[in-house]
C-alpha cells in the first residue's frame, strides 16, 4: 500500500555543537522515527544529507537529515525530491516552531515560512509551498531580536521534556500520517494542550 509521503525531511544543523539545540528538534524526531522503524542513516553526498529508507505499517518512505546548515536546507531537500521526482505535496518537513509552546505539535499543508530560514530555503528550492509541515513547538524568547540565540541554545530540562513528549505523540500518529489520514492525526495532535 503506497504511503501518503515519499519523503520526510527533518531540519537541523549538523555537528555536535548544535545537536541539543532547539533548532534541531526536526533531527530529534527523525532520529527517533528511524530507531522505531529499525533503520539507520547513511551519508549520501548527492543529496547533501543523511538518508534512511523506512517501512512503517506497510508504508515506505525516505527519511532525510540535511547536512547543509539550516539556511541551506532546500539544497538537500530539493536534490532528493527532484532525483526521485517526488511531488511537493508528498514531502513532509519536520521543524522547530517558535510560535508554538514546548509540548505543542501541529500538522499542516502549505503556508509561508514564518521567518524560519529552513522553510524559506525549501520553498525557494522547491518552487512550491505545497509540502506538509510537522511543527514542533519550542517556545518564543519574547523578543524578535533574541530568536537567533534562542533557537541555537539548549532548552532547559523541563522544556526539553515537553518537546520530547510532543515528539512521542507525533511518532504515535506516524502510521496514521503515512496512510494519509491527516485529519485524524490532526484531531489527536491538535486536541492536546501542553503541560504546565
Amino acid at each position: 500500500m503506497p504511503s501518503a509521503f515519499d519523503l520526510i525531511a527533518g531540519l537541523g544543523n549538523p555537528g555536535a555543537k548544535y545537536e541539543h539545540t532547539r533548532h534541531n528538534a526536526g533531527f530529534w524526531l527523525l532520529d527517533r522515527l528511524a530507531a522505531t522503524a529499525g533503520v539507520s542513516f547513511r551519508e549520501e553526498s548527492r543529496f547533501h544529507g543523511q538518508v534512511a529508507v523506512m517501512d512503517m505499517a506497510g508504508h515506505g518512505c525516505r527519511l532525510l537529515k540535511p547536512s547543509t546548515f539550516m539556511n541551506r536546507s532546500g539544497q538537500s531537500v530539493a536534490a532528493l525530491q527532484q532525483y526521485y521526482k517526488i511531488p511537493p505535496e508528498r514531502v513532509l518537513v519536520v521543524h522547530d516552531d517558535i510560535d508554538l509552546e514546548p509540548g505543542c505539535v501541529r500538522l499542516k499543508r502549505g503556508g509561508g515560512h514564518g521567518g524560519h530560514n529552513g522553510l524559506r530555503d525549501i520553498i525557494q528550492a522547491l518552487g512550491s509551498r505545497d509540502f506538509h509541515r510537522l511543527r514542533i513547538g519550542v517556545g518564543h524568547p519574547g523578543s524578535r531580536d533574541q530568536v537567533v540565540d534562542y533557537v541555537l541554545r539548549r532548552p532547559p530540562a523541563a522544556e526539553r521534556e515537553a518537546i520530547e513528549d510532543a515528539i512521542e505523540r507525533a511518532l504515535a500518529q506516524m502510521p496514521v500520517i503515512l496512510q494519509g489520514d491527516l485529519e485524524r492525526a490532526m484531531r489527536v495532535l491538535h486536541g492536546r494542550k501542553p503541560q504546565g
